[in-house]
C-alpha cells in the first residue's frame, strides 16, 4: 500500500520543526548574520532544541535522542533547513548527523560509551577522516595514501587528510586508512581517535564558499598517530563496507535539509515577485518570472518525492545504495536550480546579502561534488545499467 498522507503525529512534529525554527532560529540568524558558525553558537542552538524537545531527531534512544524513522527524518530534517543554523540547532548537521548514524550501527559496546554518548549529547563534535590532498583518495577511494602500520596491540597511522569538516575543535576523528602492504585499499579501516592524541595536527584551515559548518574544512596530518586495537571501528579491513553504512543515509539527510534551504529561496522569491513592480505589472504576472517560480515548484515537489522513496527504502531495510545515488544526483542538481532561479527573480537583490537567498545558493553548490559528484553517482549506476 502506498499512502503519502501524514499521521497526526508526523503532522505535529513538521509542525513542531516548523515553529521552532521560524519563531527562534531565524531571529538568531538574523542577528548573527554572516558570520561563520563557531561553538559556542552551536551550544547556544543546541540548548534552544533540547529546551524545545526537538534534540537530535535522528538519534537512538538509548542514547537521548529521539529516534525518528527515516521517513519522519525527512519532515524534520527539511523544516529544520529552512535555516543553514537549524540543522545545527537540532544537532542534525553533517558530518555528525552521518558518524552517528554509523557509530550507532557499528560500533561495539565499549565504543558507543567512550565515542557515541557524548556526541549524542553535543558534548563534542566529531571528524570523518577519509578525503587526502592528490595523489591520494578522493572520489577513488583505492587511491588511499594515509597507512596503519600493526606494532603490538597499536596501529601507526601516518598520512595527510584534506577537506575535513569540522576538523577544528572536534573531539574526535574516525579515521580510514590502510594496510601497508594494501596498495589498492582492499584492506582500508576505520580508527577511533581522540582529538588530543599526540600525533594529529590540524595544518590549516581551506577557505570554502560555505560559513555553516562548525569548524570548517581542515587539512590534518597524521605523524605516527598510535591507536590501540581496541579502537578500531567494527572489523579490520571494512572500512569502505561501513563507509556505505555511513553514506547512503548520510547522502539523504543531506537533501533533505538542502530541500528545506531551496524551499527558503523559493518562499522569499515568490514574496518578491509579488510585491515588485515593473513594466506596470508584478514580476509574478509576467509569464518569464512565473514559469521560474512554476519550474521551482515542480523541482521542490519531485525532489521531496524522492526523498521519501529511498527514506522508505531504508526504513524497510533496504540497503537503497542506488537509489540513494540517485536521489543524491537528483536533488542536488535541481535544488542548485532552484536557489539560481529563486536569485534570478530577485535580481539585483539576489546577488546582495539583504536576504538569505545569496548565501543559500553558494553553500548548495558544493552539494553537486561532496558525497560523490554526480558524474561519478551516474558512472557508478551505469555499471550497475550494464551488470544487469
Amino acid at each position: 500500500m502506498i499512502d503519502f498522507e501524514l499521521s497526526a503525529e508526523q503532522t505535529d512534529l513538521k509542525e513542531s520543526v516548523s515553529r521552532f525554527i521560524r519563531e527562534t532560529i531565524l531571529p538568531i540568524e538574523a542577528e548573527v548574520g554572516q558570520s561563520q558558525v563557531d561553538d559556542t553558537l552551536r551550544v547556544r542552538l543546541n540548548g534552544l532544541a533540547r529546551e524545545a524537545a526537538l534534540f537530535a531527531p535522528h538519534v537512538p534512544e538509548a542514547f537521548g535522542g529521539m529516534g525518528l524513522s527515516h521517513i519522519d527524518m525527512s519532515l524534520a530534517f527539511e523544516e529544520a533547513g529552512y535555516s543553514l543554523l537549524g540543522p545545527i540547532a537540532l544537532h542534525c548537521a553533517a558530518p555528525d548527523e552521518g558518524n552517528m548514524n554509523m557509530l550507532a550501527k557499528v560500533a561495539n559496546e565499549a565504543q558507543g560509551e567512550k565515542f557515541l554518548r557524548p556526541l549524542a549529547r553535543g558534548d563534542v563534535r566529531s571528524c570523518f577522516a577519509m578525503t587526502e590532498p592528490q595523489p591520494g583518495a578522493g572520489s577513488d577511494p583505492s587511491l588511499m595514501v594515509t597507512t596503519a602500520r600493526k606494532d603490538g596491540n597499536d596501529y601507526i597511522i601516518n598520512g595527510t587528510k584534506w577537506l575535513i569538516t569540522g576538523a577544528e575543535g572536534t573531539g574526535f576523528f574516525i579515521i580510514m586508512a590502510r594496510p601497508e602492504n594494501d596498495e589498492k585499499g582492499r584492506q582500508a579501516t576505520m580508527f577511533l581517535a581522540d582529538a588530543s592524541s599526540p600525533g594529529i595536527h590540524i595544518e590549516r584551515q581551506i577557505p570554502t564558499t560555505d560559513r555553516t559548518f562548525t569548524g570548517g574544512h581542515g587539512v590534518v596530518a597524521f605523524k605516527n598517530l598510535r591507536v590501540p586495537e581496541t579502537d578500531i571501528l567494527g572489523e579490520f579491513g571494512k572500512g569502505f563496507q561501513y563507509a556505505q553504512v555511513r553514506l547512503a543515509p548520510a547522502r539523504l539527510t543531506h537533501c533533505m535539509r538542502w530541500l528545506g534551504a531551496a524551499k527558503r529561496t523559493h518562499d522569499i522569491a515568490v514574496q518578491y515577485a509579488k510585491e515588485r513592480t515593473a513594466f506596470s505589472k508584478k514580476l509574478i504576472d509576467h509569464e518569464g518570472v512565473g514559469f521560474l517560480l512554476a519550474d521551482n515548484e515542480i523541482d521542490l515537489h519531485q525532489c521531496r518525492l524522492a526523498i521519501w522513496h529511498t527514506a522508505w527504502l531504508l526504513d524497510q531495510g533496504a540497503e537503497a545504495g542506488q537509489a540513494s545515488s540517485m536521489t543524491k544526483v537528483f536533488c542536488s542538481e535541481r535544488l542548485d536550480r532552484v536557489a539560481d532561479r529563486s536569485q534570478q527573480v530577485l535580481g539585483g537583490l539576489g546577488v546582495t546579502h539583504d536576504t538569505v537567498v545569496a548565501q543559500i545558493a553558494t553553500e548548495i553548490r558544493a552539494f553537486r561534488i561532496y558525497d560523490g559528484p554526480s558524474e561519478v553517482h551516474r558512472w557508478s549506476l551505469a555499471k550497475a545499467i550494464a551488470r544487469r
